[in-house]
């Protein structure tokens, strides 16, 4: 392991620009050798208190997938369920209200798997990975502007995934990997349903 470095300095912070959504901030900073560099990132909204993505499993082969619209991309993408915290809620509590939301399944077992991030140079975003299991049915309104669709899918075929022109979510990738290792490692896994 190699020793730890000091972190730059922050001279200056100027907010650029902002939505409802996103601010852009510039960030002046001197590092240890003294070179000074001008950064951009994109930063969430300031009450934001994080957000989740679950790994969803109705039992122990399969997961759920949901198909929503990405306006990034102008298409239609599958993923993995997934939206923010809200103010006051934990990571446990946002996670089943989002599966609750968006698939129409409450979990009586919600554990964190992993923290992941998504160009940490220029985004400051982390998302929750969050493996839920024991499933039943609830359905709660959400924010969506119109029904998701839930897919099932093996959680041993992540290759026939990947395969598709709509499944390519880096986060969502990762997390399905995570998650499918976890539970090949945990010769008891199948008790959980």
């Amino acid at each position: 392991m190699s020793e730890p470095l000091d972190k730059p300095r922050v001279l200056a912070r100027r907010d650029l620009a902002s939505s409802r959504l996103f601010r852009i901030e510039e960030m002046e900073l001197r590092f240890a050798n003294g070179a000074e560099r001008t950064f951009e990132r994109l930063g969430g909204n300031a009450n934001a208190s994080g957000a989740v993505m679950i790994v969803a499993m109705p039992d122990p082969e399969h997961v759920l997938l949901i198909r929503e619209y990405a306006a990034g991309l102008e298409d239609y993408t599958l993923t993995l369920p997934k939206g923010l915290v809200d103010p006051g809620e934990d990571i446990i509590t946002a996670a089943n209200r989002e599966l609750m939301e968006e698939c129409g399944f409450g979990a009586h077992r919600l554990e964190p798997l992993v923290e992941l991030s998504l160009a940490p140079n220029y985004m400051r975003h982390r998302m929750q990975v969050i493996l839920a299991s024991d499933l039943y049915p609830k359905r709660l309104p959400g924010d969506e502007p119109e029904p998701l669709i839930v897919e099932t899918h093996a959680l041993d075929d992540i290759g026939a995934l990947l395969a598709r022109e709509d499944f390519h979510e880096a986060r969502a990738i990762a997390a399905l990997f995570i998650a499918r290792d976890k539970l090949r490692a945990e010769p008891s896994a199948s008790l959980l349903w």
